[in-house]
């Protein structure tokens, strides 16, 4: 086979072009950038900015000990540190801006965004230096500045970095002709690569660019419309050599298994490693190695890819895991398959709890991302739902909202679409087989594997291949199981919270939704027929012939136009006897508390004054507590110390229950108050000011939220 030239001739082994013949860069020798900084602002944007809520929060009286822990480093969680910028009386957070210098990897716009509104230039060094490092997660905290420095950075963010796009038009587009002056000495000048960026930018302004130029004098302005009528992008400043990539120490290329060619034989070894090299390149740089990688994957075959990459992974782990080598995980996202997701996953759910292993775990949420397959998604939702790690719970969530959005989907309708059938039939079942003998896997009531043989017996585990079976046949069906058992083990508990948090939260399918991804899904079946669910008003379970009937086993059809949803007790009132003697009587197993689930309500005149005073001096176990918010709970914001003293869950909009704890949870070393005590249950508007007390707040709330709140406490406060 030829190979592609991409893999022969990679774009950085190629000789630039030679500059027309006779034709010079437009040049103004001796120009310089207007001094000083503006921040100009949209209308109503100022405002806007001030009002994004920043993390933490702090009462009259405890400025002066968080100023202190500021200075000192024990308020180490930067976003806290940004929270307290925002919030705190100006005589002290002024003076610690100055010298904040936070080193953060993440998105910090939304920290950032009410101290550039609070304290406008004064913010300006913090915000350009992490909008520069990140500018796709934190550059919008730039959009309204304008300075030389500002303009020459969104300048090389707009020739450079495709995720900047659409920031750096904004950019110019905000400010228009008043960034030219700052532009017009790098267009004019010697340096190739600023005087590159720069006329393209200028090229993109709206509004008499030539007009705005001549504040450096009629010389400059009609160089620049020259340079502007003469030079169309095709042909404008002739580009310098690009660097050729480099492979880190760390790894030894010829140590790597060669991809091998479709047509058979190993990818030549010169091949291979300029496969490695362009596997090195960041997207969204002037070096665009995508050629190299896609011809590779056209030539070579899809598993010996997958192995190469997971190859060049265990090198990275052998290796400790180095910094700055994004490259590696970004090659399992190219390659990878149902395998390397089945063992990558694992991993980034363990990284956090390591040094340094936070940003490799994000860096593996982008690989599953990729990955993209049912597996890939189902696992990433996974991690979205369950991580003990919440910052990485929420990078996953980002993900997929991020994934959602693309497609015109809910989160939840997109989570609706990750649960992979598995390949099992219409029934749910899979038929393994070994020849002479075939076994019929279903699931029970949690998604556990049951495996049965022909005769419909029931078997504790799939026997092993014996000498009978085939021995292709049998070792195949083997471990499909065995992929099986751990692909649904991955999804089964997730699925089971997903469902039952649907209940509390009242989700709603539509007739359409319900019929395609819970009846008719092979998996999802399962967990359905052990519910009984909700439509117009009138209940029904799941039969075995996927019809649905009532409490009395009459044929019942949902209305087309009427939403689906799973049945809280509370909304089956008295029937909820009659139902489970009907599942009792077919011995059907429920996947989560439903028709068993404690149903509570308010005693009269419980609520009104705005507390909950049956749980007030009860005493709870901290680990209990910090169960709750694995729900719809929260921690409340630490304090001195580091101390949290409150936890809190939102209703409604603007209802939210906080309990206030004594001697509160300490951050960092949760065993060090093994045991609270609940001075206040009360209900507010905001978690951590009392003032906003709400009388008869739960008055409105709807009876299954305040069913489970109550349940909540009542189980919290019950040892």
């Amino acid at each position: 086979m030829d190979l592609p030239k991409a893999l022969l001739d990679p774009p950085w082994a190629r000789r630039p072009a030679a500059p027309p013949s006779g034709e010079e860069p437009v040049t103004v020798p001796g120009l310089a950038a207007p001094d000083g900084r503006a921040v100009v602002w949209g209308p109503g944007e100022r405002e806007e900015w001030a009002a994004v809520r920043p993390y933490g929060s702090w009462r009259d009286g405890e400025w002066e000990e968080a100023a202190e822990e500021f200075r000192d480093g024990r308020m180490g969680y930067e976003p806290t540190r940004a929270g307290f910028l925002a919030q705190a009386p100006e005589h002290l957070a002024r003076p610690l801006l100055a010298g904040w210098e936070p080193h953060v990897t993440w998105d910090f716009a939304h920290s950032l965004k009410p101290i550039v509104a609070r304290f406008e230039t004064a913010a300006w060094d913090v915000a350009v230096r992490l909008a520069k490092q990140n500018p796709y997660g934190t550059g919008p905290v730039v959009l309204p500045l304008l300075s030389a420095g500002v303009a020459r950075m969104v300048a090389d963010w707009l020739y450079r970095l495709k995720s900047a796009q659409d920031l750096a038009h904004a950019w110019f587009e905000r400010h228009g002709p008043a960034a030219v002056p700052y532009l017009v000495p790098d267009a004019l000048g010697k340096r190739a690569g600023p005087r590159r960026n720069a006329v393209k930018a200028l090229r993109i302004i709206k509004g008499d660019v030539v007009a705005a130029a001549r504040v450096h004098g009629d010389e400059a302005a009609g160089a620049v419309a020259r340079l502007l009528a003469a030079a169309p992008p095709a042909t404008a400043p002739v580009e310098p050599p690009v660097r050729a990539p480099s492979l880190p120490k760390w790894l030894d290329a010829g140590a790597l298994p060669r991809p091998v060619l479709r047509d058979g034989g190993d990818l030549p070894r010169e091949a291979a490693r300029t496969l490695l090299l362009a596997l090195t390149v960041s997207p969204g740089g002037r070096l665009d190695a995508t050629g190299v990688v896609d011809a590779a994957a056209e030539v070579c075959e899809p598993e010996s890819l997958t192995a190469f990459a997971w190859a060049l992974f265990e090198a990275w782990q052998e290796a400790r895991m180095p910094n700055r080598s994004g490259f590696v995980l970004a090659a399992l996202g190219r390659f990878g398959d149902d395998g390397t997701v089945r063992r990558l996953a694992p991993l980034v759910k363990e990284w956090p709890g390591r040094s340094g292993g936070y940003s490799s775990a994000v860096q593996g949420l982008d690989a599953l991302a990729a990955i993209g397959t049912d597996v890939a998604l189902m696992n990433l939702n996974g991690i979205a739902r369950k991580s003990r790690y919440k910052g990485l719970r929420g990078e996953a969530q980002r993900r997929l909202a991020h994934i959602a959005e693309r497609r015109g989907l809910t989160a939840e309708q997109l989570a609706d679409r990750l649960v992979p059938g598995f390949g099992l039939d219409a029934g749910g079942t899979l038929t393994l087989d070994y020849g002479p003998r075939r076994f019929t896997v279903g699931f029970d009531e949690q998604l556990k594997p049951q495996v049965s043989d022909e005769r419909g017996v029931r078997r504790k585990a799939l026997p092993k291949p014996g000498a009978k079976d085939d021995p292709d046949l049998a070792a195949a069906a083997h471990r499909r199981f065995a992929e099986l058992r751990k692909d649904v083990r991955a999804v089964a508990s997730t699925e089971v919270a997903r469902l039952e948090s649907a209940m509390v939260a009242g989700r709603e399918w539509t007739r359409a939704e319900f019929a395609e991804f819970v009846v008719a899904h092979p998996l999802m079946l399962h967990l359905a027929r052990r519910l009984v669910w909700l439509s117009g008003g009138r209940a029904f379970r799941i039969a075995e012939d996927r019809t649905f009937a009532d409490l009395h086993d009459e044929t019942v059809e949902p209305s087309p136009s009427a939403g689906v949803r799973i049945a809280h007790p509370v909304l089956l009132g008295e029937s909820v006897t009659a139902w489970a003697r009907v599942f009792a009587d077919y011995e059907i197993l429920q996947p989560f508390p439903q028709l068993g689930r404690p149903v509570h309500a308010l005693a009269d005149g419980e609520g009104e004054n705005g507390r909950l005073e049956r749980f007030e001096g009860l005493t709870a176990p901290t680990g209990g507590l910090l169960g709750l918010t694995r729900t719809t709970w929260k921690r409340g914001a630490p304090q001195d110390n580091g101390i949290e003293h409150w936890i809190s869950c939102t209703l409604a909009p603007g209802v939210t229950v906080v309990v206030d704890l004594s001697p509160g949870i300490a951050v960092g070393l949760v065993d060090l108050n093994p045991v609270q005590t609940i001075e206040r249950v009360w209900v507010g508007t905001a978690p951590g000011d009392p003032s906003s007390i709400i009388l008869d707040g739960l008055a409105g709330v709807d009876p299954v939220l305040l069913s489970e709140l109550l349940a909540d406490l009542t189980s919290l406060t019950a040892s």
